[in-house]
């Protein structure tokens, strides 16, 4: 599978230099942590994997600001950035935070939230940023699609910025 040799190869990368991450997810319910710790020494650079599917486990496990899921929706930008800084900090020696949050489908869409949106948080100690996408597709798809997309930033992103 192309995807974990890519995995395989942000491993070696991020061991060399000593960097850790931590992950939270929502809509992926633990996917990516699953494929990273599929990978023969993951343990040297996955710090922890937290699994926050529902909004109250986003304010118990990560902090997530309750007043945001209610003006913002638990599936926003705001949301995600909370998510990948929070899962950042909350860990304390990880150098890199994500956070997923979206709509897999096929039902919980609204007209400004369709199925297949996702905003993905990525948080570092000097800036955090989102990735709006949308993958109208079927969950399994959608969650590997995600996963696609959080292997490009861990790859593409300059840890000279970190």
């Amino acid at each position: 599978m192309e995807i974990l040799s890519r995995i395989e190869k942000i491993i070696k990368k991020f061991s060399e230099r000593n960097l850790w991450i931590a992950i939270a997810e929502s809509c992926t319910g633990g996917y990516i942590s699953h494929m990273i710790t599929n990978i023969s020494g993951a343990s040297k650079v996955f710090e922890r994997g937290v699994i926050c599917y529902g909004n109250q486990a986003k304010i118990d496990l990560l902090s997530v600001d309750p007043q945001d899921i209610e003006i913002y929706g638990a599936v926003s930008e705001q949301v995600a950035i909370q998510m990948a800084r929070n899962v950042r900090t909350i860990s304390k020696a990880c150098e890199i935070g994500i956070g997923t949050t979206g709509i897999a489908g096929p039902t919980g869409d609204t007209p400004e939230k369709p199925v297949g949106l996702v905003f993905v948080g990525f948080s570092t100690k000097k800036e955090t940023f989102v990735k709006k996408y949308i993958f109208n597709t079927d969950r399994l798809t959608f969650k590997k699609k995600v996963l696609e997309e959080v292997v490009k930033l861990l790859e593409n992103y300059d840890i000279g910025k970190i």
